[in-house]
């Protein structure tokens, strides 16, 4: 049984829920709990799109900056690559994931929000990657994930100075996708999530693949892998019961089993 990361479900929308307080340190532990709970839900068929939540006051003030000042350089070379599988488990999870963003997302809780698909903030959130000014570099895809998601030379910024940045600006550089009042940070996430409890589940996992595998792939390659998974969907059930009821009823009409 996890301390610290739990994963709940709603209808048909599983939450990874952070709860380590004060501040959801990520310390080695709930690390771990967070790449457990990431294959659970990657592989619950109950489950048909995730919300990652910190709660409504913080999602993830970063890492436990003590347990991590301990460490020597042969200890992080070991770590590093188990931290950083740790927040790939959760953005490889095959259905949509939706980061809930409350408060502070600095540093790992930060990263931890790139790993999803669409991140809905409060109004008062604050996000940044401040290692610099302990000295170090983001560890958990930091690097990567944000000049993805920003491009290169607002992710210089944010990593070259340790800025926070509020909700609004964060939306203006696409570092999250919608911001709304404090209160309605989880809800409105969960709204989200949950319009994909009845949809093609085989279809959504082929699109996400796609998208994730073809932006680090040039354009030919890219097309490949959709021309490929395009026609994998031709084998399913939904492909069938989608294409039928379209015939039969007009669009979004079906009703999808899944398989």
């Amino acid at each position: 049984m996890a301390e610290f990361v739990t994963v709940q479900v709603e209808g048909a929308v599983g939450t990874i829920r952070l709860d380590r307080p004060p501040m959801n340190a990520l310390n080695r532990q709930v690390q771990e709990e967070i790449r457990a709970a990431a294959v659970e839900a990657s592989q619950r068929s109950d489950i048909k799109a995730v919300v990652l939540y910190g709660g409504p006051k913080i999602f993830a003030a970063g890492a436990d900056i003590k347990e991590m000042s301990e460490a020597s350089y042969a200890d992080m070379v070991d770590r590093a690559v188990g931290l950083s599988a740790c927040f790939t488990a959760v953005a490889r999870i095959p259905k949509p994931v939706v980061a809930a963003v409350n408060g502070y997302a600095l540093g790992g809780g930060c990263e931890l929000t790139m790993c999803a698909d669409r991140r809905i903030a409060g109004e008062s959130a604050k996000l940044g990657q401040p290692e610099i000014l302990l000295g170090i570099i983001p560890g958990a895809g930091g690097t990567q994930r944000l000049p993805r998601l920003v491009g290169p030379a607002k992710a210089k910024d944010l990593c070259f100075t340790g800025r926070f940045v509020d909700a609004a600006e964060a939306l203006a550089i696409g570092l999250v996708d919608d911001v709304v009042a404090d209160d309605q940070v989880y809800e409105t996430a969960l709204r989200y999530a949950s319009q994909f409890s009845s949809a093609a589940s085989l279809a959504l996992r082929a699109a996400k693949d796609c998208i994730d595998r073809g932006v680090e792939v040039d354009l030919d390659t890219g097309l490949a892998i959709e021309s490929q998974q395009f026609a994998a969907l031709f084998a399913t059930d939904d492909q069938a019961t989608g294409m039928q009821s379209f015939i039969d009823n007009g669009p979004g009409k079906a009703v999808f089993s899944g398989r």
